[in-house]
Parts: C-alpha cells; sequence; structure tokens
C-alpha cells in the first residue's frame, strides 16, 4: 500500500510540471503571426493619410551639395537654407526655401539653382507604395524572419506596364524600387527607387537612382517620419561626353512653424 501510495505521488508531481509546463508552450506557439502585404500597404496608407492632413507648417536646416560632372569637368554648388513646408488654402502641401549661404557666402536673394535641384519628397515622396496604388505597381513582400528578429520588412514595387493608367498613378514613369518598414511602428526608414528613362533636362533622358533616409519628428506631441539625407544621381543616355547629375540634401533640426503675438498695453 505504501509503495502504491508512492508511485501515485510520483505520478501527480509529474502531472503539476507538465501543466505548468504547458502554458509556456502555449504561448510560444501563440506567437503573433507576422502582417501580410495588404496589411502593411494599408498600414502605410493610413500614414499617408495622416501626414497629409495632419502634418503642421513646419521649417529645417538644409544643407545640399549639387554636382554636375562633364568629362573631367564639374560644377557644383553648395546651399544651406531654411527648408518650410506650409499648407495653402486648399489643404496642398508647399515647399519652398529660405536661401542663406552660397558656396559659403551670405546669399543675396539667389533662388535655389542648378546645376541639380529635386523637390516634392516632403509633399509626395511616399505616395507610390500604399494600397491605393496596387492598380498601378507590383509589389512583393521579401520574406519575412520568424521569431520577430528587429530586421525591417522589405517591399519591392515595379511599375505594371499599361501606359492607360499613367493619369491615376503617383509615379507617372516605369520605375522600381523598395522600402523598408519598421517593424514596430510600421513606418518606412528607407525608400530607393530606379527610373531607366527618366526625362533629366530637355533633350536628355537616361537612368535615375534616388534613396531617401527617414527618421521620427515630434511637433507638439505628434509624432510625424521626415526625411533625414536625400541622395539623387542621374546618368543621362546616348551622349557623346560622360555625364552625371548628383544631389545631396541633409535635414536636421526640425521645428513646428508658429506665429505668435501679443497685445501691448497703451503708454
Amino acid at each position: 500500500m505504501e509503495r502504491l501510495w508512492r508511485v501515485r505521488h510520483h505520478r501527480l508531481q509529474v502531472t503539476l510540471l507538465l501543466s505548468l509546463i504547458a502554458p509556456f508552450c502555449l504561448a510560444g506557439a501563440q506567437q503573433a503571426a507576422p502582417p501580410t502585404l495588404d496589411e502593411i500597404l494599408l498600414r502605410l496608407e493610413n500614414n499617408l493619410d495622416r501626414y497629409d492632413k495632419q502634418v503642421p507648417n513646419f521649417f529645417c536646416n538644409e544643407h545640399v551639395v549639387s554636382l554636375l560632372n562633364y568629362g573631367t569637368k564639374q560644377q557644383s554648388t553648395i546651399t544651406d537654407s531654411v527648408f518650410r513646408v506650409t499648407r495653402n488654402l486648399s489643404g496642398t502641401l508647399i515647399e519652398e526655401h529660405e536661401i542663406k549661404v552660397v558656396n559659403g557666402s551670405p546669399a543675396n536673394g539667389e533662388r535655389v539653382g542648378g546645376p541639380v535641384t529635386l523637390g516634392g519628397v516632403f509633399s509626395g515622396g511616399l505616395d507610390a507604395v500604399s494600397l491605393r496604388q496596387k492598380a498601378c505597381m507590383s509589389y512583393t513582400l521579401q520574406p519575412i524572419q520568424p521569431g520577430g528578429s528587429g530586421e525591417p520588412y522589405i517591399i519591392q514595387f515595379t511599375t505594371l506596364r499599361n501606359p492607360k493608367l499613367r493619369a491615376e498613378c503617383v509615379l507617372k514613369e516605369e520605375g522600381s524600387g523598395r522600402v523598408f518598414v519598421d517593424p514596430v511602428t510600421l513606418q518606412v526608414t528607407r525608400m530607393e527607387l530606379m527610373a531607366p528613362h527618366h526625362a533629366i533636362s530637355p533633350g536628355e533622358a537616361g537612368v535615375w537612382n534616388i534613396s531617401i533616409n527617414f527618421a521620427a519628428v515630434s511637433f507638439a506631441g505628434q509624432t510625424f517620419w521626415m526625411p533625414t539625407t536625400i541622395t539623387s544621381t542621374a546618368t543621362p543616355s546616348e551622349v557623346y561626353v560622360p555625364t552625371a547629375y548628383s544631389f545631396s540634401a541633409r535635414y536636421s533640426d526640425y521645428h513646428k512653424l508658429e506665429v505668435t503675438s501679443h497685445i501691448v498695453p497703451p503708454q
């Protein structure tokens, strides 16, 4: 009888041990599945919609290096500006530059000059990657590593070969690229785009590559992801002299653009 009780007691200990282990095994087996391509695209579309509707007027510092390499010759311009993005009465985001220094000398009313200029990144740079653009783009989500490795999700995109869709599409020309998406915030941290037949200048077309890095910026308690660096190169095709245009910009010290006033009592 005593031996039988000991056996049963031993079995009871094993049963209790298994009952303690089981919840941990079940928790591991029930880890959240990685998001699907459409789920990520929907989140990116929501991010774009929030940015378009809620980002305040803001300004930041802009440092631009613009280069033209023509054979053995080089033309360059280095510009430091106050860069502003404001919303007009219709809600459209407008980009403006207040140039402070050109090639190390104080600016005297100069406009942003060449040899290379670039615009539109802040008012529509990420619009090509969203659920609403699936009629214009082919999207592919690279395999996601299991177990939450922390690596970014990577979505590759390519324009569909249907010229009739161009009027409805954000990207009006043939192109391909990829975006890197932070797995925690589902915000784009980097975008790369290549357009093989880009109109570089009147009478010149060629390969255009652009890459944009993004980081979180806070305005009065709201966080938006803004460009921190932009790098662009364009190489014309069918030219007698090797030619390359390049543009490199750095953005820093973001601030909400506000106007304050106070009433001065009469003396």
